[in-house]
């Protein structure tokens, strides 16, 4: 291996040196006497052994030794022999003045088929989408922006709806309302309302009808809104002991007829310093009944409100006109009431200080004058209030009001306006939690001839009707009542009323007819957007009536009406945007209730339908 080193080095030297002495302009050369070139014959050739491969040094020495010496000998014209084997002179020097470009012939070929195949790779073309926001560097805390309202569900508004349907008991069903839309300036609508059953015993049959329209008109400094309502109740009379059932009854039908009206103008409330308010209302009402009653009323009110920074200062006052008749008397029975008062009002109480006077004229003539004072503490900012107050007033003896509270009233009912003398109560009231509010009250009350609703049955004649008497000395009433709302979210509601009351009565035995204790709850699911269900839940506890039940062979006592519970419960399944189904159930425990002596309620019924709303 050295030697073969060596011998590429001198090769690479000698063409170095000669080359460049060789590469002259072509001319004659002198003719002296030419040695004789006398090229030795080629020895045979060998047998190779095979070559080892050779290294990268190797292969760059051996092809550079290569060309210098193919560069030599193309430099100078060599001896050789002839055809005959006899050497040769030459006869001219030949020099090459140009450099070696090799030619096609002497390349080596590839013995390799090209690749024809295209394999050009696939560009998807480049899409540039710029962001549509501008890129902040500042790295302080920007403030929170207002989050937008969501859409409603509804995106149709819908101003009107009907809903009808049928059940057991013979149960009609129907309810409409009509409005013209959201229009904050005015709002012009109307409704329909009809519920009508049959009970299991013979003419417990009861039907109400309602109709009336309405309107309301804001301005930029007052709004007005008024009303007109049509009301129609009819039912029986089907009472009588079970047990002792009557060879005659008068089984009659009663209905009351209510056309009622009203209208008021209030000022617009501006959030402002030291701002003046006023309202002004005007309603009324004529009623009358399948018999003689009859009774209209006519009541204007109104009130003047000044405030100056945290006082206010104001006058409310009334004037209650009412003629009242039936087959025994026609006569008035009138009141006007005075009401002046300021009030103090701070961020942790609140004050209200005044008097209210009564004047009763007509039939009767009356003057009094009672406290009306309220006063409210906050012990916990923003979630529980003390409140104390006392007031008294006047309460007008109506033959609507006491039909509306018990329908099988007789004729020629008594009528004695009732007095508050002094209403004191306190309590607590608040929110425990977001959306969870409550109140407390306690309170004792002092009431001058409390009307007391008592049987005035004669089932020797089949007379099974009710009357109002009075307790003329001054009754006492101290109990307790507690309210709670519970708004879990959107979807889930609870809601109830407790009352308990004692009754120290002045010259009657007992309060007849009035429960001691009463409950009533309600709840409110939705389960998702479609389906809601509701229910609600009236415990009342026991009462007396003066009517006189035999219990042996010769003991008479006053009747007792055992204390029930009524449990319904509703469902309802909007199928679009416009079209729901209902179900309804009254009565679930089937408890076979009796508010009035004689008069067992509806039993077990369901009644369902559809409403379409457009």
């Amino acid at each position: 291996m050295k030697f073969k080193y060596i011998y590429t080095l001198l090769t690479l030297i000698i063409a170095l040196y000669f080359v460049p002495a060789n590469a002259q302009t072509k001319h004659k050369a002198k003719k002296p006497a030419a040695k004789a070139a006398v090229k030795k014959a080629a020895p045979k050739p060998a047998v190779k052994k095979p070559a080892k491969p050779l290294t990268a040094q190797q292969k760059t020495a051996k092809g550079l030794g290569d060309a210098v010496a193919k560069a030599a000998a193309d430099t100078t014209k060599k001896g050789g022999k002839n055809d005959s084997g006899i050497s040769g002179n030459l006869s001219e020097e030949i020099v090459v003045t140009t450099a070696y470009k090799p030619v096609l012939a002497d390349a080596v070929k590839i013995r390799r088929n090209p690749d024809l195949e295209d394999k050009t790779p696939f560009k998807a073309p480049l899409v540039y989408i710029p962001i549509d926001k501008r890129l902040e560097l500042n790295t302080s805390i920007k403030p929170l922006e207002a989050m937008k309202r969501p859409a409603e569900q509804d995106s149709v508004p819908t101003n009107n709806y009907v809903k009808v349907g049928l059940g057991s008991l013979k149960t009609t069903y129907g309810e409409a309302y009509f409005a013209n839309g959201r229009d904050e300036a005015l709002q012009i609508g109307g409704y329909l309302k009809h519920f009508a059953q049959n009970g299991t015993l013979d003419k417990q049959n009861s039907a109400k009808e309602e109709v009336g329209v309405f309107g309301k008109s804001t301005g930029e400094l007052n709004n007005i809104s008024g009303r007109i309502t049509y009301n129609y109740n009819s039912n029986y009379f089907y009472g009588y002991d079970q047990l002792n059932p009557p060879t005659i009854l008068q089984v009659d039908k009663q209905h009351f007829s209510t056309l009622a009206a009203e209208g008021e103008l209030a000022k617009n409330y501006k959030d402002v310093d030291n701002d003046f308010t006023y309202a002004l209302k005007l309603k009324g009402y004529t009623f009358s009944n399948a018999y003689q009653a009859k009774e209209s009323n006519v009541v204007l009110s109104g009130f003047l409100n000044q405030t100056i920074n945290q006082f206010y200062a104001g006058l409310a006052a009334s004037l209650d006109l009412t003629t009242q008749k039936d087959s025994l008397y026609d006569h008035n029975n009138s009141l006007v009431r005075l009401n002046p008062y300021i009030k103090f009002q701070g961020d942790n109480y609140k004050i209200d200080a005044g008097v209210n006077i009564v004047d009763q004229f007509g039939y009767k003539s009356a003057f009094y004058i009672f406290p009306a004072a309220r006063a409210e503490l906050q012990v916990i900012p923003k979630y529980v209030r003390l409140f104390v107050e006392a007031k008294g007033d006047v309460n007008r003896s109506s033959i609507h009001d006491f039909s509306m509270i018990n329908p099988y009233l007789g004729q020629n009912i008594d009528l004695a306006n009732s007095v508050d003398q002094l209403d004191i109560a306190a309590g607590i009231k608040g929110t425990i939690a977001p959306g969870f509010g409550f109140k407390a009250t306690i309170f004792r009350n002092e009431v001058k001839n409390m009307p007391l609703f008592v049987s005035d049955f004669n089932f020797t004649t089949g007379y099974n009707r009710f009357k109002v008497i009075y307790d003329p000395g001054r009754s006492r009433v101290s109990g307790l009542t507690g309210e709670l709302d519970y708004k879990f979210s959107e979807d889930v509601d609870i809601f109830g009323r407790v009352e308990f009351k004692d009754y120290q009565m002045a010259t009657v035995d007992e309060p007849w007819n009035l429960p001691k204790f009463k409950l009533t709850a309600g709840t409110v699911f939705r389960i998702d957007n479609k389906i809601s269900v509701s229910g609600t839940l009236l415990i009342r506890g026991s009462t007396m009536d003066p009517y006189q039940v035999q219990t042996g062979a010769t003991t008479f006592t006053n009747a007792s009406i055992a204390s029930f519970a009524d449990l319904s419960a509703g469902v309802d399944y909007k199928a679009t945007n416009r079209l729901s189904v209902f179900v309804h159930v009254n009565n679930i425990l089937n408890a076979g209730s009796q508010t009035w002596l004689f008069y067992p309620e509806y039993g077990f019924n369901i009644f369902g339908g559809v409403g379409y709303s457009f």
